[in-house]
């Protein structure tokens, strides 16, 4: 299912000229350099094609021939490669190896020649016939040392027309082939012993790796040849890997990062969902892109998305809200993650984009809660909730199930993960913070987990007690604030860890202090009667709470702390 759907995007984008899907046979690459030849094969000069990126020049990315596997063998790819094969010059200090790279480049394209004698080919064969690796230094046009071990294409002097896109070069033919019938189109046909590297899979090595790959006997089945352990036609085998590698580059926006899982998607069918998709997750992340390539400013943008995000959360039907938009367009969601030796799947989700969007929404209804700062987004993003989890706030700090988990719960509108409550709230205690990525994340937790009802905002009617505590916690906090003003260590950063899990033994001690406090301070009475306000609904204090009435206490903590430093107006409004 997953090969065949990725295939069939392959099919799809392949037919869009614009869309930059390299054509079979190709896949797409890190081209740093340009040798430009004459007819004869004479090195006319070197183009240096790399761009610049946030200040630096980055190689190119360039449809070329498809790149061969290889590990620590020596194996030539056609028409390009690094310095080392092109040239016989690398900066790795292994002097016979790099000859014997040159050597296998050389018999590589003198091979292609003898069945397809093009003049590009011919051109090349000259070229490499004539280099010398010791004029390497030599050449002027660029830094030597710059372009050590880069990737170089040839290109035309005369008409800068790259060699490899000549239609009429093909590549010579490999090892025998194996024919049988291939498990993704049903189709029988030459069987791929090897599949192309997927690259871009964030933590995993750098040249790619394999979703299917055998490299001993040990793993083949029933006695089966290591091609017909899992039969992949030639041409099944290009089109999912050409597809992965697509989705996986950052830039074509189809690529999301859920804890160590590089995440893609697409849409069954061409379709604006596509973009919108990764707009509900984030829209100030995204929004600022549009369909038509025209910049929009990011606040705008972001506004539009929110807007939007706004009508889903009210309920409105998304045909209404997205007119546009086909919600019955079937959507493909997988999550790779890197493993020793290849690529893992860690999710893999099929579903309506009308589906997702309305989880999506549900989601965001589930953890709405009051922003600390006017600056905040409106709908945090699913990944500020597990940076919130996480120790000094680090991306690599996120368990990696609890992501996926937290992920897949949203798409799929079902229970959050249970070490969600348990993350956020040991976070709280160690940080003695609760930001409000963290107080969402808890409101979700028990509104979808538990079926609490919560408000987004105080709610002086609720009578809960570790609701009421936390926000006792919180006007006792004012009162000591009002009192001694900044100060180096206030009863949040001593207390609320304990005052959240055992409240029979901090609050009488916090209660007696606050009578100081109050005295001392000149608005004292104005917190003092919210005070009483809320021991008018405590009859005692718990000698414990147990998880989920530690976060209610939070939630309580968090309305009440927000409450007290709102202007009069916006608590009128």
């Amino acid at each position: 299912m997953i090969l065949q759907s990725l295939c069939n995007y392959y099919a799809r984008m392949i037919k869009d000229p614009q869309s930059g899907m390299p054509r079979p046979g190709f896949s797409t690459e890190k081209i740093s350099y340009a040798l430009s030849l004459n007819p004869d094969g004479a090195l006319a000069g070197v183009l240096d094609l790399r761009v610049k990126a946030d200040k630096k020049l980055r190689p190119r990315l360039m449809s070329v021939p498809a790149a061969v596997k290889r590990a620590s063998n020596v194996a030539p790819n056609f028409l390009w490669d690094n310095t080392g094969y092109v040239l016989g010059v690398d900066g790795k200090g292994k002097a016979e190896r790099t000859a014997s790279c040159f050597a296998a480049f050389k018999e590589l394209h003198a091979k292609a020649a003898q069945d397809n004698p093009q003049p590009g080919l011919l051109a090349v064969i000259a070229f490499l016939e004539a280099w010398n690796p010791a004029d390497f230094d030599d050449l002027t046009d660029i830094d030597p040392q710059e372009m050590r071990g880069d990737n170089c294409v040839f290109m035309w002097e005369e008409t800068g027309d790259f060699i490899h896109d000549d239609p009429d070069i093909s590549k010579p033919s490999g090892d025998e082939v194996v024919t049988g019938r291939c498990l993704v189109s049903g189709e029988y046909g030459p069987i791929a012993r090897l599949h192309s590297s997927i690259k871009g899979v964030w933590g995993g090595q750098s040249t790619g790796a394999s979703i299917v790959s055998f490299n001993a006997s040990a793993f083949i089945s029933y006695g089966k040849e290591q091609s017909f352990n899992a039969p992949v036609c030639e041409k099944a085998a290009t089109a999912y890997t050409s597809a992965l590698n697509y989705l996986l580059n950052r830039d074509n926006r189809r690529c999301i990062q859920v804890g160590d899982a590089s995440t893609v998607f697409w849409a069954e069918t061409t379709s604006r969902a596509e973009d919108l998709f990764l707009e509900l997750l984030d829209a100030r992340a995204y929004a600022e892109k549009r369909e038509d390539g025209e910049s929009v400013p990011e606040t705008t943008a972001a506004g539009q998305v929110e807007a939007l995000l706004g009508e889903l959360v009210k309920g409105v039907p998304i045909e209404k809200a997205l007119p546009d938009i086909d919600p019955d367009v079937r959507f493909f969601i997988l999550g790779l993650a890197p493993n020793a030796a290849r690529i893992s799947i860690r999710f893999w989700l099929v579903s309506d984009f009308g589906r997702l969007a309305a989880n999506i929404a549900r989601h965001q209804a589930d953890i709405a809660i009051e922003r600390q700062y006017e600056n905040e987004p409106l709908f945090p993003p699913y990944w500020r909730m597990l940076l919130a989890t996480a120790a000094l706030g680090k991306s690599e700090n996120v368990l990696p199930p609890l992501a996926s988990g937290l992920f897949r719960s949203i798409l799929e509108k079902t229970p959050y993960p249970q070490a969600l409550l348990a993350a956020v709230i040991g976070r709280i205690r160690a940080d003695q913070t609760v930001t409000h990525p963290r107080a969402a994340a808890i409101k979700g937790y028990l509104v979808r987990n538990l079926e609490k009802e919560i408000s987004p905002m105080l709610d002086e009617a609720k009578k809960d007690l570790p609701y009421l505590l936390g926000r006792l916690f919180a006007l006792l906090e004012k009162a000591q604030a009002d009192a001694l003003g900044k100060i180096n260590k206030t009863i949040r950063d001593n207390y609320i860890g304990s005052a959240s899990t055992t409240p029979a033994v901090v609050f009488p001690r916090l209660l007696h202090l606050a009578q100081y406090h109050i005295a001392k301070s000149e608005y004292g009475g104005v917190t003092d009667r919210r005070i009483q306000d809320v021991m008018q609904s405590i009859s005692g204090f718990p000698a414990h709470l147990k998880l989920e009435d530690q976060g209610l206490f939070f939630i309580g903590y968090y309305h009440q702390r927000n409450a007290n430093y709102q202007k009069t107006a916006k608590q009128g409004e």
